[in-house]
């Protein structure tokens, strides 16, 4: 078995047992980038010579018996949202282009503790925002699967690193489905945690809590350990979970026959497109099979549209407004369209948003009374072409506007609780479908438990693209 094909704990593992060296893991990477980057464009930044002089000390580190962490060595890719120091920060923009952050955020310098090794910094649409991950530095990143269609966004960098090899694992953010819609499009495992459960420092606006780091990886247990290294209280962040570390879950442990199963295809929210649905509906179909207590499950998450619309317009115009008024000429038309979707709103318009945001949760609150798990389609469409710039209709259905067809995601973001990705299976032309599971609050471990059954059990699970096996 080729080493960049291995899931991030087998290399964990075969790297503590000295099978594996640092090195020939991280060289392993950066064959692959060199074989496919060019072509798929995952990476805005690499750092070959600071991976690979790491690496050499992560394994003189082993030969004194000084393991760092449980990701020694392991190769891993950082969104180009997140800082990192020393090491160029571009928030895919212009005028980023030069820019070295001094310090890490909390997430890297986790990562960074637990002896994981950075490859480079992964592509991400202009400060995240727009369909589609591409930006003027880097043009577009193309979907491993197929590399006319888009990767989504805004962690599609990591997306395609991560399914095509080129890193083991990659970290990600998430505020209405940045995570998991490229997880579902290159068909990968991608995990948005409870709101708190990885502290974001440093962060500007202390209370806002749309947004958390995530996690792109090959396999359930890859994600678990990855999360693993990234959680824990930090008090710098007031939205932090009180619980000092999260333990890695008992996946051998009974998880998926007596689950109580609640699904739905859009939460009345939005449309899905056909052959979503047909993977959707034969996936579940398959899940019952082996879970007899599974149904359909109605939850009332009316005004999610406005609430999440409110929350993210008032956050992204009061984070980039100066920007737009200083540089707005060199920002894209998605970027500015998207700041001025917030300019106007009121602190009563803000507070009405909030207002029904907590009606939605304490929706899905009483459905996990009765529940374990709620099922979704993790995007409402296929991963879309390149050439079409935004998603404005849904089985000939208009959309309002380009973000609305994240619905079926970014209604799961203001509940604040725990959600993964899991490919479910895939189109008659080779795309893949992402399942949405949502966990009860703070439910990682059983979210995440229930996530391997099916992929054990039934196969969910990541597959290699053509062109990625090397």
């Amino acid at each position: 078995m080729a080493i960049h094909t291995l899931s991030a704990t087998a290399l964990a593992q075969a790297i503590r047992t000295r099978r594996i060296s640092c090195l020939e893991a991280v060289e392993a990477c950066f064959e692959q980038i060199e074989q496919l980057d060019p072509q798929l464009k995952a990476f805005i930044t690499l750092a070959p010579e600071t991976a690979r002089a790491t690496a050499l000390r992560a394994d003189q580190a082993l030969a004194r018996e000084q393991p760092w962490g449980c990701l020694h060595g392991v190769p891993i890719a950082i969104k180009d949202l997140t800082a990192t120091a020393g090491l160029r920060t571009t928030y895919g923009s212009l005028l980023y282009a030069d820019h070295i952050p001094a310090q890490d955020e909390l997430c890297v310098a986790r990562l960074r503790a637990a002896g994981a090794i950075i490859l480079g910094k992964t592509s991400t649409p202009e400060f995240g925002l727009g369909t589609g991950t591409h930006n003027p530095i880097l043009g577009a990143t193309l979907n491993p699967h197929d590399r006319s269609k888009t990767c989504g966004d805004s962690s599609g960098g990591a997306a395609v690193a991560v399914a095509s090899g080129m890193a083991y694992l990659a970290q990600g953010t998430d505020m209405g489905g940045s995570v998991r819609t490229p997880a579902s499009f290159c068909g990968l495992v991608g995990l948005r945690p409870s709101l708190g459960r990885i502290p974001r420092v440093p962060k500007s606006l202390p209370w806002e809590s749309l947004v958390t780091d995530g996690v792109i990886a090959r396999t359930v247990e890859d994600a678990a350990l990855m999360l693993g290294t990234m959680a824990g209280l930090d008090h710098r962040d007031p939205m932090a979970i009180s619980a000092p570390t999260w333990p890695l879950p008992d996946f051998f442990a009974p998880a998926g026959e007596s689950a109580r199963i609640g699904y739905s295809l859009d939460l009345g929210v939005t449309s899905i497109e056909t052959e979503v649905v047909e993977v959707f509906e034969q996936a579940i179909a398959t899940i019952a099979q082996v879970c007899p207590h599974t149904r359909p499950a109605a939850i009332d998450a009316r005004g999610a549209k406005f609430a999440f619309e409110t929350l993210r317009g008032a956050i992204v115009f009061h984070n980039y407004q100066v920007l737009l008024q200083n540089h707005g000429d060199q920002l894209t038309d998605m970027v500015r369209w998207e700041i001025e979707q917030g300019r106007g709103i009121t602190a009563a318009d803000y507070l009405r948003a909030e207002e029904q945001r907590g009606k939605i949760r304490h929706h899905f609150l009483e459905f996990f009374e009765h529940h374990d798990i709620l099922l979704t389609p993790s995007a409402s469409v296929l991963p879309f072409p390149l050439s079409q710039s935004a998603v404005l209709q849904i089985n000939d259905i208009p959309l309002d506007n380009a973000i609305d067809y994240l619905a079926i995601t970014y209604t799961l973001s203001l509940t604040g609780l725990p959600v993964v990705s899991l490919p479910c299976g895939w189109t008659p032309s080779g795309l893949p479908v992402g399942l949405q599971i949502l966990g009860p609050p703070q439910g990682e471990t059983q979210l995440l438990r229930f996530a391997f059954f099916l992929q054990e059990q039934l196969g969910f699970r990541h597959r290699w693209p053509a062109l990625g096996q090397g």
